[in-house]
């Protein structure tokens, strides 16, 4: 799972020289929050966030109804945008698990995608949700069953093997360090055509693991 694969093309962009005002109009437009800003041939210069475009109160405190239309009207994205030297950026070539992780460490919630400083794309929090959402099979009806695991070789293949044992199969899956219980991971498989009550009984009985929850999605 590439950023190449999940990232928006061609994302809805802004130059420099605009206003602020003409911005957010294309970003209401558009329904999006992050505006990579671009000069020359699609090459980054800065980025536009929602946050970016929020006034602080002590800068209009002073001013008339009048001196702030005026004030905002003048206002351009160079004046309010992130700086290039300032935005975190990613390559199509990285990981969707590196996009993420990059997000979260710098608590951003967008990552423009270049290639030799020219914009192809942009990855956000909402496009890793999506496929977050896939991996574990939102939308699709089944049973979700959530199995701890200690974290050794083999622990996974005994859920699957159990599984496949019964002639089921898994549609989707995944796992992650199980949280405030160090040593162990939490597992969730996504069965179709089955009971919730049979495959309980399947994965109740692998020695060493818990089911910690099981349920019809």
């Amino acid at each position: 799972m590439l950023v190449r694969d999940y990232m928006t093309r061609h994302p809805v962009m802004v130059e420099p020289s605009i206003s602020v005002m003409e911005a957010q109009g294309v970003m209401a437009e558009t329904h999006v929050r992050h505006l990579p800003v671009i000069q020359e041939g699609k090459r980054l210069v800065g980025l536009l966030t929602r946050e970016r475009l929020r006034i602080p109160p002590t800068d209009l405190g002073s001013l008339n109804v009048w001196e702030i239309s005026r004030f905002l009207s003048n206002l351009k994205v160079r004046d309010v945008m992130v700086q290039r030297k300032d935005v975190i950026t990613i390559e199509p070539d990285a990981t969707v698990e590196e996009a993420a992780q990059t997000m979260a460490e710098n608590r951003i919630g967008s990552l423009p995608v270049l290639e030799e400083d020219i914009v192809v794309g942009i990855i956000t929090e909402v496009d890793l949700l999506v496929q977050l959402s896939q991996l574990l099979g939102a939308g699709v009806k089944g049973v979700r069953a959530t199995v701890r695991v200690p974290d050794a070789i083999g622990e996974f293949a005994k859920i699957t093997g159990a599984i496949a044992s019964r002639g089921w199969g898994i549609y989707s899956g995944g796992g992650v360090p199980a949280p405030k219980h160090p040593g162990y991971w939490d597992m969730v498989v996504k069965v179709r055509n089955v009971k919730k009550d049979e495959i309980a009984a399947v994965l109740q009985q692998i020695e060493g693991q818990e089911l910690i929850d099981v349920r019809d999605v």
